[in-house]
């Protein structure tokens, strides 16, 4: 038996990257995989790959949201696990970023949290009352939402911010006897689009425009020696929406490296 039979999962932001790679985990573990993204044909494609759903889903829009779940419910009968994947990286100042950047950012990373959880609500609900464990939601936090960024301050305030109301929902859920577990992760720098990202940020800052040094920078800030790959969060993600982390409700996991243990 793999470690997510019959589970039935909704993951944004899941066309590449960590979202990618947790699908295709989950769905290796057993579950049926219903993945959201704005980047559709690459969207279709990763779903094909193991006969998951693809739905076009704008986090930021509540009428995206209801879509999608019910497109996920319609097809596979519930939702057991809601993984809210989707983010967006600035690299800029707090002098730099203007407002429309601003609120760009607070649009995905915060309201698109806040939306997923709150229309995913009543489905998950619903499966919990038919599981031993109940149902799972798992937010993508970063170790910028722990300690302080001097890259990205603002990227940290919206992290930080996911990774209080992960806390935060999981204690109001369990008061209300709803049995959804709500856990965050907290990945160190990953070797995905946004990762490279940081690299170029992290160059422009520091005003040489040397990509390779500045992830060589970001390297050796890793004791573990090497940075991470999407697999190592994936990993992290299938262990917190499984029956195995059924006693972690309010956490967060931090899978970076050993980047803030120094």
């Amino acid at each position: 038996m793999n470690r997510l039979d019959g589970k039935v999962a909704l993951i944004s932001g899941a066309a590449r990257g960590i979202g990618a790679a947790t699908a295709r985990l989950m769905a290796e573990a057993g579950a049926k995989v219903t993945i959201g993204d704005l980047l559709d044909e690459r969207g279709r494609e990763t779903a094909a790959a193991f006969e998951g759903l693809y739905v076009h889903l704008d986090v930021t829009q509540e009428a995206d949201w209801t879509a999608a779940i019910a497109a996920a419910v319609e097809r596979f009968g519930g939702l057991d696990i809601l993984v809210n994947n989707a983010g967006v990286f600035l690299g800029k100042g707090i002098e730099e970023a203007s407002l429309d950047e601003w609120h760009r950012l607070c649009a995905v990373n915060l309201t698109g949290v806040f939306l997923g959880t709150k229309h995913a609500l009543p489905a998950l609900r619903e499966r919990a009352r038919q599981s031993a464990h109940g149902s799972a939601i798992v937010n993508l936090a970063s170790v910028a939402g722990l300690v302080g960024s001097q890259n990205d301050p603002l990227y940290s305030m919206t992290k930080g911010g996911v990774t209080l109301f992960t806390k935060s929902a999981a204690l109001e859920f369990a008061r209300k006897g709803y049995r959804i577990r709500v856990n965050s992760i907290h990945p160190g720098l990953i070797e995905t689009d946004m990762g490279q990202q940081t690299f170029v940020a992290r160059a422009r800052n520091v005003g040489t425009n040397d990509i390779e040094a500045a992830r060589q920078v970001a390297l050796e800030r890793h004791p573990i020696g090497r940075l991470g790959q999407p697999d190592d969060i994936a990993k992290g993600i299938v262990f917190l929406a499984s029956d195995d982390s059924a006693f972690m409700t309010g956490a967060g996991l931090v899978i970076d490296g050993g980047s803030t243990a120094q």
